[in-house]
């Protein structure tokens, strides 16, 4: 799993604690705690909006929604097709989706694509041709774009991945999640730990890039638990990995009925194993719950992060699109049938929601993403992706300064340890910046 679609949280945790962090096509909310937010005015960078600066690098993100069961802690979209995976209307559904969303995007270049799910790897290598065919086809696409697919080591297949990569994907992210069989059972898992080492064996042999999804704070699981998996995790040799603490999200069956968990002191302990061990093995935090070798960081994620723009197709995916004068985040109703349905139409109905974000939204929106990498972003990010004056935020900058939570040197703005370490308390000082 991936934040949009990242798969971006709904729900900011400390580093100590990542959530399932990006789900792609998924976006950050704007609470990051209790109160109701108060929105003040903040002073636009030059006139009003982005003015004429270059707008910020595009992604797209494309929802896959079925999956072969339910796992119980997944609060992402995703369902059990009834019979087999409607693939011939889901392609059609998709490209009408992709022809009516041409003018908000038109002329402009697609840095990477991510296909997220649910479990794409549902799809059969033609469909997933078809889908690349029509991006190529339809959009001004890189070609060298990193092109992201997720699969689940339960539907793996040798001559499948082979094919997936034939098409144009690049990169293979495979939910993995643990080696332990026990652990697999209790986080509903339909694959063991066989299948897992063979999955990742297929997929090193397909593509260059493979990321490998893990969770720790599993039910029941010890710390020597937790260390057996990083371990083998790493042994594998594959270029990124993702390590997420387990989390009880509302309207899960986990949620019902919750299972029993390590307690903080332990689930803390985990956590800090995880960061000395993989950077005694050569591996970079350079995010709160990525890691990668050189040269294997996720572009599609780092755009998130930094606040660049994703154009969001399939059920449920969530857009944010840069315009002159505005930026606009849209989400696609939800229910796959509903969608596929309504997109047919060509007449947006298949639209959930659009909304223009307020200029005053801006800083806590970008701060909650870009805030997430270790090593920061540059400050003329924050005018260019928003529009707004740096000034706008250099009040709440400075008081967290004084209180050793970030640095702003040398034209980079970052946190501290301390800050990396408490960054709800950091993003808090976001939601209430302005004049």
């Amino acid at each position: 799993m991936s934040l949009p679609g990242d798969r971006a949280s709904a729900r900011v945790v400390p580093p100590q604690e990542p959530g399932r962090a990006g789900h792609a096509g998924g976006e950050p909310g704007p609470d990051a705690g209790g109160g109701e937010i108060q929105r003040p005015r903040v002073r636009p960078a030059a006139g009003h909006g982005l003015g004429r600066r270059p707008l910020p690098p595009l992604s797209l993100y494309v929802h896959v929604p079925w999956c072969v069961r339910k796992c119980p802690y997944c609060d992402f979209n995703s369902h059990e097709p009834q019979g087999e995976v409607p693939e011939k209307d889901y392609l059609a559904a998709l490209q009408a989706d992709l022809e009516q969303a041409l003018p908000f995007i038109w002329g402009r270049q697609v840095i990477s694509v991510f296909i997220g799910g649910g479990t794409p790897s549902l799809l059969s290598a033609g469909a997933v041709d078809a889908m690349l065919a029509s991006f190529r086809a339809c959009l001004n696409l890189l070609p060298d774009a990193e092109i992201t697919m997720e699969a689940n080591p339960g539907t793996a297949e040798a001559g499948r991945f082979r094919d997936y990569a034939a098409s144009g994907v690049t990169r293979l992210s495979l939910g993995i999640q643990s080696f332990d069989d026990d652990a697999l059972r209790a986080l509903g898992r339909i694959h063991d730990a066989r299948q897992a080492r063979a999955a990742i064996e297929m997929a090193q042999n397909a593509v260059e890039h493979v990321n490998l999804d893990l969770m720790y704070a599993l039910p029941g699981q010890t710390l020597e638990n937790s260390r057996r998996d990083l371990e083998q995790a790493m042994a594998f040799g594959t270029g990124h990995l993702s390590l997420y603490h387990l989390t009880l999200e509302p309207n899960t069956v986990f949620a019902k009925y919750p299972p029993p968990l390590p307690d903080d002191d332990l689930a803390a302990g985990m956590h800090e194993h995880i960061i000395e061990a993989a950077a005694a093995r050569g591996w970079e935090q350079y995010e709160v719950s990525a890691y990668a070798r050189p040269g294997h960081r996720c572009l599609h994620n780092q755009n998130y992060w930094t606040f660049g723009d994703y154009l969001g197709l399939g059920p449920g995916a969530h857009g944010k699109l840069s315009f002159h004068d505005r930026i606009l985040r849209q989400a696609r109703k939800r229910n796959p049938d509903s969608w596929m349905r309504n997109s047919l139409r060509r007449d947006g109905s298949h639209i959930a929601e659009t909304h223009v974000v307020a200029p005053q939204e801006l800083p806590f929106e970008f701060m909650l993403n870009a805030l997430r990498l270790k090593d920061g972003v540059e400050t003329g990010l924050f005018p260019a992706h928003t529009g707004l004056a740096f000034t706008a935020v250099l009040p709440p900058l400075r008081r967290l300064e004084e209180r050793g939570l970030v640095t702003l040197a040398g034209g980079r703005l970052r946190t501290t340890e301390t800050g990396w370490r408490y960054l709800n308390d950091v993003l808090q000082e976001f939601l209430d910046c302005g004049e």
